[in-house]
């Protein structure tokens, strides 16, 4: 009788313990970025945003469709290669996860992006500005920063008319990100009366610049524009003083970062470099952003590089969309992603127009000075 009891507890609690477990969703949020390599700083930096949201939600106890969600990050690197990029997305895609927040690069974002979109899955770029991303007729493509056409643009009227440029050289490393927005800054440089005295070319692992900056220097540019990443922008700074080159540095988000000084072994002059982060927020945001920061620097032991507080954005809102709709089948809460508005996050109210693009977009312009990067102004 006693062995027949305690057969009969043991399967109530077995049956007890499926119906607790059947009450879990588990919710697969994938991420890349590049861990490995000469961004890596940038890639980790990424990847601990991702972290960071996915542990508060958990925290949280998010329900959706009834339904105690516990969410898994399955993060991959990409080392910045189009390549292992593809082999990322899909593995992710193999995984079936729910979502994906990445990549950081646009030149990895793109080609990913058809894989996401033929599987179905939502992605949500942190980082990507090359405007193909959002432009390739992907609805399951989106992005929580402005693009390469807001970014170039006003960096390229912010040289002639702010930096009062007349000689404007330009160098990108043939990325699709260096590439896009070198483009979009020249033409804002012609279109605003600027004169561009020389555009070069170079690559995204290259750390030898004097032959081209040799040859930039007999046109005595007072602007240099880089289209790339801190990694190679570090050291052509370097070069350029030792040239004794004096002009202004500007770039993009690329080298936008708060370890640019330390990569340019200290050569950057006070006001030298002006930069653009593809976001941003204004005076009535900075409390939440600098809450974030701090945050961040105590649970990891290190400062923002640039783009956590984008990526903890992006995984917040999906999960937004995802308990608003009532469930984490991509199929379901797409359309709700994709109407998303005025979700309030530590990097600004975000919402998506008919591309994916946020809306009302954000960039914000930075120098350096004394090692350390100094805001100078938030444009919409």
């Amino acid at each position: 009788m006693q062995t027949k009891m305690s057969l009969l507890a043991a399967a109530i609690i077995a049956i007890f313990a499926g119906t607790a477990q059947a009450e879990d969703l588990i919710v697969k949020i994938g991420h890349v970025a590049p861990t490995s390599g000469n961004q890596a700083h940038l890639g980790k930096d990424n990847e601990l945003g991702a972290k960071m949201a996915i542990e508060e939600l958990n925290a949280k106890g998010v329900k959706i469709g009834g339904k105690t969600a516990r969410f898994e990050l399955l993060a991959e690197d990409d080392a910045a290669d189009p390549k292992q990029g593809t082999a990322a997305a899909q593995k992710l895609v193999d995984a079936k996860v729910n979502g994906v927040i990445g990549h950081l690069n646009s030149g990895t974002t793109i080609p990913a992006s058809k894989i996401y979109a033929d599987a179905g899955i939502p992605q949500i770029s942190p980082s990507a500005t090359n405007p193909d991303y959002t432009h390739n007729g992907y609805k399951t493509a989106f992005r929580v920063v402005a693009n390469d056409i807001h970014l170039g643009s006003t960096l390229g009227k912010y040289a002639v008319k702010e930096l009062k440029g007349k000689a404007i050289a330009v160098v990108d490393d043939r990325s699709a990100y260096g590439e896009g927005v070198a483009k979009q800054f020249e033409k804002a440089v012609k279109e605003s009366g600027g004169t561009v005295v020389g555009h070069v070319f170079t690559n995204d692992k290259a750390t030898d610049f004097s032959p081209i900056l040799t040859s930039l220097k007999g046109k005595k540019p007072d602007i240099i524009f880089f289209g790339g990443m801190d990694a190679v922008a570090g050291p052509m700074l370097r070069q350029m003083k030792s040239l004794g080159i004096t002009a202004k540095f500007m770039g993009g988000d690329g080298i936008c970062t708060a370890n640019l000084p330390k990569l340019s072994s200290g050569s950057i002059a006070d006001s030298q470099v002006v930069c653009a982060e593809a976001g941003g927020v204004d005076s009535g945001g900075k409390v939440a952003m600098d809450k974030f920061k701090a945050d961040f620097k105590q649970k990891y032991g290190v400062e923002v590089q640039i783009y956590a507080p984008y990526v903890y954005d992006a995984v917040k809102v999906m999960a937004a969309a995802m308990e608003k709709a009532g469930s984490a089948e991509p199929a379901k809460y797409l359309p709700v992603l994709a109407k998303m508005e005025g979700y309030k996050g530590v990097t600004g109210t975000i919402g998506f127009d008919s591309f994916g693009d946020i809306k009302n977009g954000s960039l914000t312009l930075y120098t350096y000075k004394s090692g350390q990067r100094e805001q100078l102004a938030v444009v919409h």
